[in-house]
């Protein structure tokens, strides 16, 4: 059974629509709503069709395609340059020293800033893969066939690049830090915030959210230590993350708190080593686990399968070069499976 990861197209509207009911809440690049999920896919069009190669507010959406059946089982994201068409914003969790010669003591408060610091970066978000789906690697396919989308079309995006991790959402389908923070100003609970933000996009919280910092110490205990952490689903994200060189900069998301990593786009570790080879065979017996990919814009195929060296070019797996459509002469990149 062969994975591939291809260009998203309008015959995946349904299946993205199934996916988007599985989120669980607070997934706001797929919500459950097929008019939101058609602008997404639109614009993803759109920019698959742009030939030039210059930085735009573009979305690309990728897809996780079994081949032997044709299902859609997975998908992910990629942003260009957020914040053109609307403020970034993005909560800065700070600390404000203050002494008391009187009292000698001195006092550390946290503070929450509101900052448009990350506008102009690039984006990866987006990421689910089905329930049904959760082995064999899968996730990390989808996770890292986004890199070398990157840099197969490095000039298309920004020098800086975020990853917004969902935050904690507790059994009920609240959200800790909403209902400690950002409910309080806006009269409705995380779910309905959720569905409005997830076919809207946050700008109304940004513009009726206070632009003062708010001190961490007035919220409730449950808010506080929900702050920064990601869902228990998105551990493993954030560790692939890690290991790609993003880190967390105390920036957080100002829906549900959930932390924002960040990465320099030419030092995440998925396009720094990519390596460029051109297909010499397609009949590799052995050879480095890898991903492997090829193709421009809407043609652009990822996949698991083994890379073999040799001078004049590579062998690439014949079931990988298959799923790829890949014949001698064509272009690679790929990095090992392991980083």
């Amino acid at each position: 059974m062969t994975f591939v990861v291809r260009a998203a197209i309008d015959g995946d509207l349904q299946p993205l629509y199934e996916m988007a009911k599985l989120t669980g809440g607070g997934f706001t690049n797929l919500p459950p709503d097929r008019k939101a999920l058609r602008a997404k896919l639109e614009r993803s069009a759109a920019a698959f069709a742009r030939a030039e190669d210059t930085l735009g507010d573009e979305l690309f959406v990728l897809v996780l395609e079994n081949t032997a059946t044709g299902e859609v089982r997975g998908t992910c994201q990629l942003f260009t340059e957020v914040g053109r068409s609307q403020p970034f914003y993005s909560y800065r969790l700070g600390t404000l020293t203050q002494h008391s010669t009187k009292l000698a003591r001195t006092f550390r408060a946290e503070m929450l800033s509101l900052t448009t610091d990350l506008e102009g970066s690039a984006e990866v978000g987006g990421l689910f893969l089905h329930p049904g789906e959760r082995a064999g690697g899968l996730g990390l396919l989808l996770a890292r066939s986004r890199y070398l989308f990157i840099a197969m079309h490095r000039p298309r995006f920004a020098d800086r690049i975020l990853a917004e991790l969902r935050g904690v959402i507790d059994e009920a389908g609240g959200s800790p830090v909403w209902d400690g923070l950002a409910g309080r100003f806006f009269g409705m609970n995380f779910q309905d915030a959720d569905e409005f933000n997830g076919v809207n996009g946050h700008q109304f919280i940004a513009d009726l959210m206070p632009k003062h910092p708010i001190y961490t110490a007035m919220l409730s205990e449950t808010a506080r230590a929900a702050i920064g952490l990601p869902h228990p689903s998105g551990r493993a994200a954030m560790r692939m993350l890690e290991n790609e060189g993003f880190a967390y900069e105390r920036y957080v998301d100002i829906f549900d708190g959930g932390p924002t990593m960040t990465a320099r786009t030419d030092r995440v570790r998925s396009v720094a080593e990519a390596q460029v080879a051109t297909v010499a065979a397609t009949d590799a017996a052995g050879g480095e686990e890898s991903l492997i990919a090829t193709g421009r814009l809407s043609d652009f195929r990822c996949a698991f399968g083994t890379v073999h060296a040799f001078p004049g070019g590579v062998a690439v797996q014949d079931a990988c070069a298959s799923a790829l459509r890949l014949t001698a002469g064509d272009s690679i990149h790929h990095v090992p499976r392991l980083l």
